[in-house]
């Protein structure tokens, strides 16, 4: 797994590392895919193929801790979601930066230590 730790306040949901199938945040060990906030972390029951997400699998984000930013980590490679699904959350006031798994796991944790209202929704990498 790869180490992606910053310095960060005791009592924040950080990612550790990544990989073979799952994550290391805070401390515990998550298999299958994410939704990673700065005070929680909870599995997320979404579609093996980041393509057939839709936007009812990302009603755990709207309004969830004032998050406005969600890094949206598609796994091995950048997925970007289909415009509508953008737009409908662009609606409920959050934005989703697409990237992949590594980068927004690096990203969330950059973030997290500026103290920003983000979270992550993570497909696992192998």
């Amino acid at each position: 797994m790869v180490d992606v730790t910053p310095m960060v306040a005791s009592d924040r949901k950080i990612i550790q590392s990544y990989g073979k199938g799952g994550f290391k945040i805070s401390g515990e060990d998550f298999t299958g895919a994410v939704l990673v906030f700065p005070s929680l972390v909870t599995s997320w029951d979404v579609p093996e193929d980041p393509g057939q997400l839709e936007i009812t699998h990302f009603a755990p984000l709207i309004g969830a801790d004032g998050v406005d930013v969600v890094l949206f980590g598609g796994g091995e490679k950048q997925v970007f979601l289909p415009p509508d699904i953008r737009e409908m959350l662009a609606a409920q006031g959050v934005i989703v930066e697409s990237m992949d798994t590594g980068a927004a796991c690096r990203t969330y944790n950059v973030l997290l230590a500026e103290e920003r209202n983000i979270a992550a929704a993570l497909y696992p990498t192998s």
